[in-house]
């Protein structure tokens, strides 16, 4: 091995304060190497849904997990776009989970597990027979000097420790998940940590995934950007230094600064195969890259979904909703203001034609109309646009004008309702009530 990648056994923490200043917002800092952007040539999903997915919120029952399990499979479809999905393994409703979604024999998304480096909880994997595991191997200075008080090389010997007994015990894979590698010393931690890795792996026969976790969200999609925030050269050198095959590199990205989901792209685009995330964006603190926006991407990045079952979204976060999670409104996909304007200029583009303010055909996509919010600034388009979507709902394919008097006297209605002073938007049950006043033969069924 080239001594430049020598593991630097430092007796003191590198905390790279000229990018993270103590107390401070983390700082750009700029440099002149860039690197060639090269892309994964086959790209996948992972799903944390139920393991950091369940770091922020009460735990889900396994009957939850089960369903949202069942949710995930369809939207995989038959090429199993979303390639895995890892679990818990410490707790008796862990357990119960992940029998039970073992049992159900997909072949897509795999079970896989979660443990800490430790040799008890390699244990449990043993228990379970599963056959690949994450293991925790956090991989920059705040945390192995001060979270976890050892030496990197203290810390690197008690990591292979575990993924040498995974070998032992005939795992076909484990996958090393370097927390905090954003904040990390690439050149004297990361990287010679990866060649160890990766040298073990050929010599025991054992496949070794690196997951390169942006626990902070540091990451930039930037490729001025100066390592070890830079995705795009973190990526390039670790596959150039080490040899790493792009199938076993993964990204899994916190949403801390917005970039979640835009540091995943820039990970697929930048030479990883696998983008990790949970459904509908939860995890700790600011949760991860959503699942369904992964999805979304996949489909933009390869020009097809590869059957996945896309609608299946639209269920998924209606689950969600219903079980307690909550979703905001205007949350990309699956809020519940997602395909909903509120302004007249842009119901008067729908209403000539959808794609004019729609990102997509989201009734063939997901399965979900364009809408309209009824406030003081819908306009008479805002109303027009209503009731023709009501009507297209029930099966009735009316072409509306919103010069048409009917509309105008809704609006009339809805403007002395704001200017007598209301504050909320006019509900769907107040807009029936007006449409059957005034569109009688169309709505008889409203009271």
């Amino acid at each position: 091995m080239d001594i430049k990648h020598c593991l630097v056994d430092t007796p003191e923490p590198n905390l790279i304060r000229d990018q993270f200043p103590a107390g401070e917002i983390p700082r750009l800092v700029i440099d002149k190497d860039r690197v060639p952007a090269e892309p994964a040539k086959e790209i996948w999903i992972t799903d944390t849904t139920f393991r950091d997915g369940q770091q922020a919120r009460p735990p889900f029952t396994v009957e939850q997990i089960s369903h949202l399990f069942d949710l995930m499979h369809r939207l995989s479809g038959p090429k199993g776009i979303i390639r895995q999905s890892e679990f818990f393994l410490y707790s008796r409703r862990d357990w119960e989970a992940l029998t039970t979604c073992l049992a159900k024999g997909y072949e897509f998304p795999q079970v896989t597990g979660w443990i800490r480096a430790v040799a008890k909880d390699f244990e449990l994997v043993r228990q379970a027979g599963l056959t690949e595991t994450g293991i925790l191997t956090s991989i920059s200075d705040y945390h192995i000097f001060i979270k976890l008080m050892k030496s990197r090389r203290a810390a690197i010997d008690s990591y292979m420790a575990i993924v040498k007994a995974a070998a032992d015990a005939g795992l076909k894979a484990v996958r090393c998940h370097f927390e905090d590698v954003t904040r990390a010393d690439f050149w004297g931690c990361v990287l010679p940590f990866a060649l160890e890795l990766r040298r073990f792996s050929e010599e025991s026969g054992l496949r070794v995934k690196i997951r390169l976790c942006d626990t902070m969200g540091y990451g930039l999609p930037m490729n001025d950007a100066a390592l070890p925030r830079s995705i795009p050269k973190m990526v390039y050198y670790l596959k150039k230094e080490t040899g790493i095959p792009e199938e076993n590199l993964e990204w899994h990205g916190h949403n801390d600064f917005h970039r979640a989901h835009v540091n995943s792209v820039c990970a697929w685009l930048s030479g990883v195969s696998a983008a990790n995330g949970a459904l509908c964006g939860l995890g700790e603190r600011t949760g991860n890259s959503p699942v369904e926006a992964l999805a979304i991407e996949y489909a933009s990045i390869r020009g097809t979904t590869d059957g996945m079952d896309l609608p299946v979204i639209t269920e998924i976060a209606e689950y969600l909703v219903r079980i307690g999670v909550v979703i905001p409104d205007n949350f990309p996909f699956v809020g519940r203001d997602f395909t909903a304007t509120g302004a007249g200029i842009h119901a008067d583009g729908l209403i000539k034609a959808p794609e004019v303010y729609c990102v997509f055909d989201t009734n063939k996509v997901l399965g979900r109309q364009p809408t309209v919010i009824i406030t003081d600034k819908v306009g008479i388009a805002g109303v027009a646009f209503w009731v023709q979507s009501e009507l297209r709902r029930r099966g009735q394919d009316v072409k509306l004008d919103k010069r048409d008097p009917r509309v105008f006297q809704i609006h009339e209605w809805v403007t002395r309702e704001f200017e007598n002073g209301r504050t909320t938007s006019i509900s769907n049950q107040e807009m029936l009530e007006q449409a059957r006043l005034h569109f009688k033969e169309y709505f008889p069924d409203v009271c």
